[in-house]
């Protein structure tokens, strides 16, 4: 099963983990081909927290409050960092699709929910109503298991496409993830046997971004790993390791998206 920016992707996970606990459990049987893993973050906050996370090429069905409102939202790859602000007590429950996983459950591309959101409803095959679930999936004092089991279930209920190109996709896509020496888009398409132009098409479609996309942010998501190690990290010998020109392409690659330099973010980290 891929994990794919499951744990790296948190920014400053010694302070978020003073504030957020966050479970997560396998998906079930029937929906693990397109789907991660099922994931939760109950709060408690005494002051407004805005926490960031850095986005994997994957998307995710959460129930969260729109407009006062319980919804199933199901938000699209966000290529930039994603904050969310959060207050008092609450909690949030949702399914981290693999990357691809949820185009079988679209009425659309991936590529029209890129860097945005839609209620559930709107996008998913055969409008599902997702109010009722919604409103239930929120309901405060709940055990973290029962709501995995309840929105799991629900999940099972909505349309899907049998596209074996939505499993190819997925497939290459987690080789990117696994494989640091997998640096360039032209390397997933000899892994794919077409031509860079077709696996744009394909990954666009299905995931919503491209494949240099994907794989620049994989090899983001394994610097930041080396900086959540607590480990002394030897930022040059990584920048080669994973495809970097130098160090100095890393240290860019990392601040234009984090804010800081990958040293910077592991001491404050």
């Amino acid at each position: 099963m891929s994990d794919l920016g499951r744990d790296r992707a948190i920014l400053d996970p010694t302070s978020a983990a003073t504030r957020l606990r966050v479970g997560r459990t396998a998906a079930p049987a029937t929906l693990e081909a397109q789907v991660s893993y099922l994931w939760s973050v109950h709060w408690r906050v005494d002051a407004d927290h805005a926490q960031r996370v850095l986005p994997a090429p994957v998307m995710h069905l959460a129930a969260e409050l729109r407009e006062g409102a319980p919804r199933l939202v199901l938000t699209g790859v966000q290529r930039r960092i994603f904050t969310r602000t959060l207050a008092g007590t609450g909690h949030v429950v949702a399914a981290a699709f693999r990357p691809g996983g949820a185009r079988a459950f679209l009425s659309c591309a991936a590529a029209a929910l890129t860097d945005t959101e839609a209620p559930a409803s709107e996008v998913l095959r055969g409008s599902p109503d997702d109010r009722g679930v919604a409103a239930s999936l929120l309901e405060p004092g709940r055990q973290q298991e029962e709501l995995f089991a309840e929105l799991g279930e629900w999940l099972q209920t909505v349309d899907r496409t049998h596209d074996l190109r939505i499993d190819e996709v997925i497939g290459l896509a987690e080789q990117v993830e696994a494989d640091p020496s997998l640096t360039r888009a032209e390397h997933v398409a000899a892994l794919a046997g077409v031509s860079l132009r077709t696996l744009q098409r394909r990954f666009t479609d299905y995931v919503g971004v491209g494949p240099k996309w994907v794989v620049q942010r994989c090899r983001l998501l394994d610097v930041a790993a080396a900086a959540h190690s607590g480990e002394e990290v030897d930022w040059a010998a990584l920048a080669v390791r994973l495809g970097y020109a130098d160090q100095s392409h890393l240290i860019r690659a990392f601040t234009e998206v984090v804010g800081r330099s990958p040293a910077a973010y592991q001491r404050d980290s």
